[in-house]
C-alpha cells in the first residue's frame, strides 16, 4: 500500500468515527445517558473527521443550536482544506501543468 491510500484509509475511518460518535451522543442525549464530552467531539472532527462529524451534526441534528459546533466544525474543515494545498501545492500544480 502507498502513503496515500493509507491516508485515505485513516480519513475514512476517523469520519465514520466522527459520524457515529455524533449519532450516540445524540442518542445518549435523548435517552438521558452519560454522554460523550465536547472537547471529544471536536477532538475527533480535529484529527480528521470534519466532514463525518459535520454530517452526522446535521443528520440526526445534534449541536447545531450550540454556535461553536455551527461555525468550529466548518472552520476546522477550512483549515484542513488549506492545510492540504498548502502541504500538497507542487504535487497539485506539477498535475495540472501536464
Amino acid at each position: 500500500m502507498n502513503v496515500l491510500t493509507l491516508i485515505g484509509i485513516y480519513l475514512a475511518v476517523v469520519n465514520v468515527l466522527g459520524f457515529a460518535f455524533m449519532g450516540l451522543d445524540k442518542w445518549k442525549a435523548v435517552n438521558r445517558a452519560w454522554r460523550i464530552p465536547e472537547s471529544a467531539l471536536f477532538l475527533i472532527a480535529l484529527i480528521g473527521g470534519s466532514i463525518g462529524s459535520i454530517l452526522g451534526m446535521h443528520l440526526f441534528r445534534h449541536k447545531t443550536k450550540h454556535w461553536y459546533f455551527v461555525w468550529g466544525m466548518p472552520a476546522i474543515l477550512i483549515l484542513q482544506i488549506l492545510l492540504v494545498f498548502v502541504l500538497f501545492r507542487g504535487y497539485f500544480i506539477t498535475i495540472i501543468t501536464m
